[in-house]
């Protein structure tokens, strides 16, 4: 849509902090009133609006984006994006292996090992790790650990951990982003870590390349919006 607004600014509101475009509440996709429960938060995504030139576009207004998705989403909904985050950790990347080349396999070990074992303590949910393609059943226990660790979350944790569970393609990967053990940069890696060696040995595309800067965007977007929450 054009730009139809000089000003945009994060302004006090009932229930937290909203973002005001020449002092009319903005709204989020739901038309719902874009209110967030940080200071900090409303101020980056105001400047978002604020950035926007002649046509305001939302796909490049990454935390606008997070917070609509958290503003707009229902009861219905966020039990739906629980059970499709937890159910991430029944074939989460970093249980699967590669059994050649021996490099690989060792970057997998020295990567992924400590990130699964990280999780087993946090979450008391450990996982079988397995080579090849040969799904691992993972323990039911771990499982519902899992679950109950997504649904924990509130609603804007939620958002995020529902981004960086895709952007990542790991469940594991995701929580420990969320929970800093990992910064952005360490998470991308981790979760690109077999297409960074083959890129290593026959080179990267064009569009392989505009996929993954996507994808690192995606997960710097996830860590900025919780940074964010905290403050």
């Amino acid at each position: 849509m054009k730009r139809f607004y000089q000003r945009a600014e994060a302004v006090p509101a009932d229930g937290g902090h909203a973002v005001a475009l020449d002092g009319r509440l903005a709204k989020t996709l739901g038309k719902r009133n874009l209110v967030v429960p940080s200071a900090a938060l409303a101020a980056a995504v105001a400047a978002e609006w604020d950035a926007q030139q002649q046509e305001v576009r939302r796909a490049r207004m990454p935390l606008t984006r997070l917070a609509d998705a958290t503003i707009d989403r229902g009861a219905a909904q966020r039990d739906a994006i629980v059970r499709q985050v937890a159910d991430y950790a029944g074939t989460d990347l970093v249980c699967y292996r590669a059994a050649h080349p021996p490099a690989l396999a060792a970057r997998q070990q020295a990567v992924w090992q400590p990130l699964i074992d990280w999780a087993a303590g946090c979450y008391d949910a450990p996982l079988m790790v397995t080579s090849g393609v040969i799904p691992a059943i993972q323990p039911a226990a771990s499982l519902a650990a899992f679950t109950a660790a997504v649904a924990a979350h509130d609603d804007y944790a939620l958002t995020a951990l529902h981004a960086a569970t895709v952007a990542c393609g790991s469940l594991v990967i995701a929580l420990a982003l969320l929970e800093e053990r990992v910064d952005a940069r360490e998470a991308f890696t981790a979760s690109q870590l077999d297409e960074s060696f083959q890129i290593a040995a026959w080179g990267e595309d064009a569009e392989q390349a505009e996929r993954r800067a996507a994808l690192a965007a995606d997960i710097e977007a996830v860590a900025r919006f919780m940074a964010l929450l905290r403050c």
